[in-house]
């Protein structure tokens, strides 16, 4: 019975095992794996956990005697071969519809506050890709949409040197072209459907950050620049709209430190470790499906 239980609850095991993992590995590799892979983590481990929280709370929904004639197995038989007394697989069946509509809310949330954002930078003169507010406030974002628009007030065009920025419009522009609001769009859902995956999302956000400060860096042809923008900005900025990407999010202090520093190595072993880490999480989804499906198959055979 416990091999069972242990078989059964593998995949929530494993997620947890990724949630625990991802943070720290993603600290060791270059920002652009690191987002890529932090981002799938988070997809990998919200997956698993709710399809192994449903796969369990089946066996709850199974006993029902309703469920249990339509299937033709016997719901006495069933309960005596689930390892989970009734209450744990009830919660975990009450659990999936609370993690659909936290999933609903979350994306209705964000794709609202991209739409007013939109709405609100809407009249703004642009120049290309460009927008200016005339605002004495410091600001400055990056708003998807088709097209993706650059914020910038005037407050903010002020504060910095002509060379900052051009960093700092590299650094938004980076978000804009390779859509870094879908990869937040993902973490944030993530997070959502389980909140002990916000440590990995809070992470893959980080690690976008430095994608575009580090990809800024390459654009400018000096990441000493970029880390003077970056501190710059920040130190005078205002609060982005939540929607937006702005060049001062995450913890400003250690992504200039990483800026100062020599740039990360790719270190593929550890990349190829944490990929096979998120197949195993896969893999044992598969696991649990197959003692899910030997459940009612005894307990159809029994009858």
């Amino acid at each position: 019975m416990v091999l069972r239980w242990l078989v059964l609850c593998l995949p929530l095991l494993a997620g947890a095992a990724l949630a625990l993992t991802a943070p720290g590995a993603g600290r060791r590799l270059p920002p652009r794996i690191a987002a890529w892979m932090l981002t799938l983590a988070a997809l990998v481990a919200a997956g698993a956990w709710v399809t192994a929280l449903a796969m369990i709370g089946l066996t709850f929904v199974g006993q029902i005697p309703e469920v249990a004639e339509e299937g033709r197995w016997s719901p006495h038989a069933l309960a005596a071969a689930t390892p989970f007394d009734w209450p744990v697989a009830a919660a975990c069946a009450l659990a999936v519809p609370v993690c659909a509509v936290a999933l609903t809310v979350a994306l209705w949330r964000r794709v609202r506050a991209i739409a007013d954002a939109r709405r609100e930078c809407r009249d703004l003169p642009t120049a290309g890709d460009l927008a200016v507010l005339d605002d004495p406030a410091p600001t400055a974002f990056a708003l998807p949409g088709t097209p993706g628009r650059i914020v910038i007030s005037s407050g903010m065009l002020r504060v910095l040197t002509a060379d900052e920025r051009r960093a700092l419009l590299a650094h938004e522009r980076t978000h804009l072209r390779h859509r870094h609001h879908l990869f937040l769009l993902a973490l944030h859902l993530a997070a959502a459907v389980n909140p002990l995956l916000r440590p990995l999302a809070r992470a893959g956000a980080f690690a976008l950050e430095r994608w575009a400060d580090e990809q800024a860096g390459a654009t400018v042809t000096d990441r000493r620049l970029v880390a003077r923008a970056v501190a710059r900005a920040a130190l005078a900025a205002k609060r982005a709209p939540a929607a937006a990407m702005a060049a001062v999010g995450g913890p400003v202090p250690q992504r200039v430190q990483a800026l100062l520093a020599p740039p990360t190595p790719p270190r593929r072993h550890l990349a190829v470790a944490f990929a096979a880490l998120m197949a195993i999480c896969c893999a044992s989804l598969a696991l649990t499906a197959h003692g899910i499906d030997g459940l009612f198959d005894a307990a159809r055979l029994r009858r």
